[in-house]
């Protein structure tokens, strides 16, 4: 086969094979020939520094050698088994260790799978089948969790509208729709309906903070009407905190899920809570009525647990978070410094380890209110950024702990000329 070297031809190799050319999951425009550290490299050789980490699990760098070197001890010895491993095992008891609402965990190869098993467990304990998630908020590919997630008009709540096609209405009626950061909202829907299951909500919702208390009050909510809360915590996960979003804001939900960096950077995502929710995963104990029946020939794979058990152990070492943060404090002064010397109206939303920019002077509580007064804003920020050597997704910065000073350095110069192509717009 003829070893193509442009990344033109490649970007016409992937239009030939592939829906709208790419994966479905970023810019088809660019096409990554490989990764080291902080940085990464296109087909044609140019150079960036890198703030997408594969969206969110790369928290070490690419090809850290630490973790490198787990998994070329694993894969000798095996690299997938469909039972049980040693190194699942002891991913699982390090989970459970770490994350406050994880007495038991289920692995799963994806996020989206995680969230989509977390919903049935919720409505296998409680015995009800309503499910109430805040428009924006995103859950993977699930039917339920295409409800919402970014609609194209707005209707009221709760009605969910799908953003994909093939989804039959049935789903809909089953599912609740509020506004994030809303509690008045939500203590109305969970007065008017008895049949809810569980919330499902992300603590930080994509990058809009929840407000002080916000969480907790969901907590209490959901203790009074006896209603499950579900963290998706497949972002926040070992990024906010070790102990993720849970240790961050000092609230533990009934369920949570996991994925991103307990694979460190291979497929493997993780639902987790108490024994006694966990206990409809056997059909021994709750007999083939309320038995939820999970299986997946990649869950638990042992590189993807040996890989994720080092990046772990990293992430638990003293500092790791410290400066996780003060990488993102810097590379949002950055920012905020040039574009107010430029009189450019915006507002930094997130948290430091996870953040991005809305060009609007509206402070961003939920999905309505988080977005840019002119979308080309935006446009022409980014695009310029990628032309200066930064590579982002357009809505998302994830700082990683392999960012170094001469990174920030070419980060700041890049962000100096995407301010100037905005002054010229």
């Amino acid at each position: 086969m003829q070893k193509m070297t442009s990344q033109t031809e490649w970007i016409t190799r992937a239009q030939a094979v592939l829906p709208a050319g790419g994966f479905g999951n970023f810019d088809p425009g660019i096409i990554i020939a490989r990764g080291e550290g902080s940085r990464v490299w296109d087909e044609d050789g140019t150079e960036y520094v890198d703030y997408l980490i594969g969206s969110g699990p790369m928290l070490l760098g690419h090809g850290h050698p630490e973790v490198m070197e787990a998994v070329l001890e694993q894969l000798p010895l095996g690299m997938t088994f469909f039972a049980n491993n040693a190194k699942g095992i002891e991913l699982a008891e390090a989970i459970v260790e770490a994350v406050p609402c994880c007495e038991q965990v289920r692995f799963v190869a994806s996020g989206g799978e995680a969230d989509m098993y977390a919903i049935r467990l919720a409505r296998a304990y409680t015995g009800r089948d309503k499910i109430l998630k805040f428009e924006g908020g995103y859950h993977g590919m699930s039917a339920e969790a295409q409800m919402s997630l970014a609609p194209e008009k707005r209707v009221n709540f709760p009605q969910a509208v799908p953003d994909s096609a093939g989804i039959p209405q049935s789903v809909a009626d089953q599912m609740l729709i509020a506004p994030f950061n809303d509690l008045a909202a939500v203590e109305a829907l969970l007065s008017e309906h008895s049949d809810i299951a569980a919330i499902i909500a992300e603590p930080l919702q994509r990058i809009v903070p929840p407000e002080p208390g916000f969480l907790q009050a969901l907590r209490d909510l959901c203790d009074k009407h006896h209603v499950l809360l579900i963290f998706d915590e497949i972002v926040t996960g070992f990024r906010l905190a070790y102990g993720g979003a849970q240790e961050r804001y000092g609230v533990t939900p009934d369920i949570c899920t996991l994925g991103k960096i307990i694979g460190g950077g291979f497929p493997l995502a993780a639902l987790g809570a108490s024994a006694d929710i966990m206990r409809h995963f056997d059909k021994g104990v709750v007999g083939g009525d309320k038995w939820l029946m999970q299986l997946g020939t990649l869950s638990g794979n042992p590189v993807a647990a040996a890989a994720g058990l080092k990046t772990m152990e990293v992430l638990a070492r003293p500092g790791a978070y410290g400066q996780l943060r003060e990488t993102g404090q810097a590379l949002q002064k950055m920012q905020s410094d040039a574009l107010n010397a430029a009189g450019i109206p915006h507002q930094i939303c997130g948290d430091e380890t996870l953040f991005d920019i809305f060009f609007t002077a509206t402070p961003c509580r939920d999905y309505r209110s988080a977005h840019h007064d002119d979308p080309n804003r935006n446009a022409v920020y980014n695009t310029a950024l990628r032309a200066h050597g930064v590579f982002k997704s357009p809505g998302k910065l994830y700082p990683s702990l392999a960012v170094t000073d001469a990174d920030l350095d070419m980060t700041k110069h890049a962000i100096s000329k995407a301010v100037e192509a905005l002054e010229q717009s």
